[in-house]
């Protein structure tokens, strides 16, 4: 499936949404937000994997190659991820990755 640059970023910019919301659900149980979470930043990571770098440096305070990594480190480094990592990316990384990626977005109609 060929999906464009407008693609990439609605999937990190829907990606962020649903783990807002998932981090701030206090009815949720933890274990399964950490998962889902971590699973919503393996889609975010192959989403950016896939963006030209003229489109991200853009929004250079966004460390895009970082980025990309997470789907690696979150399905092959799975064991050294910890919780305290995975909600902190969550609640203080994903707001302004998401604001970056909605930029992005608007600059590509």
């Amino acid at each position: 499936m060929n999906r464009d640059i407008r693609d990439r970023l609605d999937d990190v910019i829907q990606a962020c949404g649903v783990i807002r919301r998932y981090v701030s659900d206090d009815s949720l149980p933890e274990d399964l937000v950490y998962d889902a979470v971590r699973m919503r930043l393996v889609e975010i990571g192959e989403a950016v994997r896939m963006l030209p770098s003229s489109v991200t440096a853009a929004e250079p305070d966004i460390p895009w190659s970082r980025v990309s990594l997470l789907g690696e480190r979150m399905t092959r480094r799975y064991f050294d991820t910890t919780p305290s990592v995975v909600f902190s990316t969550a609640r203080a990384d994903v707001p302004h990755l998401c604001d970056a990626a909605r930029r992005l977005r608007s600059a590509h109609r």
